[in-house]
């Protein structure tokens, strides 16, 4: 075989490659003008477009080496050397990471993810441990030293967009304020205090974000700036995150990636990790839009987690799912979902179904109330690891999908979930406990989930909360899509009246029920099981039960409104007087 087709290989990787950087920074860089033009319909297309030009891009050159090599594009020898060759090739590029999992999931394309190794793809980075400095400065330095207002001024100025302020006065007055109501004077006139802002904004549905921190000598503050759209041609600043754990919040797994500008991403992630130390560097790609990046980070995080772990996996807590089944590994944050054999009788959708479920998510604006998902196939499980339950469990529900030798496990098609506490976990521990704050909590942000999901054009479907996980920031967020809908194709009625007691009394429906049919009198069944979670539930939301708030929701989507949902407090917000 000539040796030349390793290299062809390889060159056809990098060519796409380079294909896809150029369109995924064309994308990108769009969402600025969009932004200014408040065209909040064509920044989520953006961002739909932006996710699907991955796949397209690997697809065109997978389809490329099959139309020049036919058959032999399958030998696995043939990969092997041309690994070899595309790490010589992109040994100078300053976004070889990004490269090499470009390669991988070449590889993984063509062999349906079979034959995975180190020595064909690559598993570890080839350039493990290695640290770009471009030169190119990532943030702008600000200096306290000639006071803060002319500090802010000088900030707001240099992060102005192509239309005006619209009180650029009031928005600096109210950074002061918010500077001298959140930091000690001491601290601001510490000599050598810097403010770095990374100079590009990231941009995502109907917000633009100045990003930064300010360095103290003895501790650094992250902040970020969220600057809205006033629709009538101008922008004010909304507010300043500036807590560690709302910061994280923000760049959370349960949003939409960010369309931010990046020219190295490996020193642009490392920045952002320096300022969100609690977000792991996996989540950090995946927040800014490189999501298969974010995919190869996780699983390598994992591979080094089992090697200095022995924990045993288990049955994920909660009631078990009727589609899936999920198990996790205590120590580690993550749970693994398993789409079972056979489902409940009555759920009437297929294993395809699910899969276009998932895939929905992947490119819809989840609005902070549904956890992002990293799809594998063929996940390899060290064997050992597995209690015997477990794999019982697994064979019985999932037995097309698992296979098990004396060494591994392995999982042809799965998905990575962040783990939660299951809401009705959470709820029954509350009431336990006779923590009055925590229930009220809960319901209310389950009440806001469902709501802030309909203002997104979705319909969560089955609302029980066995469906709903608590984060460690104490949000309410939707997990489990099997059954989700856009709102627009619901058909929101009311339960006609039984023309006689009979019919009321009866086990059965008395009336036709067609595939998207929802009734949301029959909502009242998710607060059945406690009289205190109804009251509160039907004090703070119960206008979930009204047909009429579902119609209203569905007019407003129809007009093309985008109602607005940020990711923090309403409280935090600034006075535009």
């Amino acid at each position: 075989m000539s040796n030349s087709y390793p290299a062809q290989i390889a060159e056809t990787a990098l060519q796409n490659f380079t294909g896809y950087r150029t369109r995924f920074k064309e994308l990108t860089a769009r969402a600025r003008p969009l932004f200014e033009a408040a065209d909040w319909r064509g920044i989520q297309q953006l961002g739909s477009d932006r996710i699907d030009l991955y796949e397209q891009m690997v697809s065109e050159a997978a389809t490329a080496l099959i139309e020049r090599f036919g058959d032999r594009v399958y030998e696995s020898d043939l990969w092997h050397q041309a690994k070899q060759r595309y790490t010589e090739i992109i040994r100078t590029r300053d976004d070889f990471e990004l490269s090499e999992t470009f390669f991988n999931s070449l590889y993984c394309k063509l062999f349906k993810h079979l034959h995975i190794s180190n020595e064909n793809m690559f598993i570890r980075s080839s350039m493990e441990g290695r640290e770009i400095t471009s030169g190119d400065e990532i943030y702008r330095s600000y200096s306290l030293k000639d006071g803060l207002v002319s500090m802010l001024n000088n900030l707001l100025d240099d992060y102005a967009f192509n239309i005006p302020w619209e009180n650029k006065r009031r928005d600096v007055r109210n950074l002061v304020h918010y500077v001298n109501n959140n930091m000690s004077q001491e601290m601001i006139s510490q000599e050598g205090a810097q403010v770095e802002v990374v100079k590009n904004v990231f941009f995502r549905n109907k917000a633009a974000y100045i990003v930064g921190r300010v360095h103290f000598v003895d501790k650094q503050v992250p902040f970020v700036i969220p600057v809205l759209h006033n629709d009538q041609g101008a922008v004010y600043v909304d507010t300043v995150i500036s807590e560690e754990s709302d910061v994280s919040i923000i760049f959370s797994f349960t949003r939409s990636y960010f369309l931010v500008d990046v020219n190295v991403s490996s020193e642009f992630i490392r920045f952002l990790h320096s300022l969100i130390p609690m977000k792991s560097k996996a989540e950090l790609y995946s927040s800014i839009g490189f999501y298969k990046q974010g995919k190869a980070e996780f699983f390598r995080d994992f591979m080094d987690h089992l090697g200095s772990s022995d924990d045993q996996f288990v049955i994920a807590p909660g009631i078990k799912g009727m589609v899936m089944t999920v198990f996790t590994l205590p120590s580690f944050p993550v749970v693994f979902k398993i789409i079972k054999d056979r489902f409940s009788s009555s759920k009437s959708i297929t294993r395809a179904t699910v899969k276009e479920k998932y895939q929905l998510v992947k490119r819809h604006d989840r609005v902070g109330r549904m956890a992002d998902t990293q799809e594998f196939s063929n996940f390899v499980f060290p064997r050992e690891r597995f209690s015997q339950e477990l794999l019982d469990e697994l064979q019985k529900v999932a037995a097309s999908s698992v296979k098990v030798d004396e060494r591994s496990v392995t999982i042809s098609h799965l998905w990575t979930e962040r783990r939660m506490t299951p809401l009705n976990i959470y709820i029954d521990e509350a009431l336990a406990k006779k923590d009055e704050y925590a229930i009220f909590h809960a319901i209310n942000e389950f009440g806001k989930a469902i709501k802030q999901l309909a203002a997104a054009n979705i319909f969560a479907g089955d609302m029980l909360f066995k469906n709903f996980g608590v984060t460690r920031h104490g949000r309410v967020v939707f997990y489990d899509y099997d059954e989700i809908l856009y709102l627009t194709e619901c058909n929101f009625r009311r339960i006609p009246e039984a023309m006689y007691p009979e019919q009321e009394m009866s086990g059965e429906p008395w009336y036709s029920i067609g595939q998207n049919d929802v009734f949301p009198e029959e909502f009242t069944i998710l607060t059945a099981c406690n009289t205190t979670v109804r009251k509160i539930f039907n004090e703070l939301h119960g206008d979930l039960l009204d047909i009429g708030f579902w119609k209203e929701m569905q007019e407003q989507i129809l007009k093309g409104e985008i109602v607005d949902v940020f990711p923090y407090r309403k409280i935090k917000r600034f006075p535009r007087c």
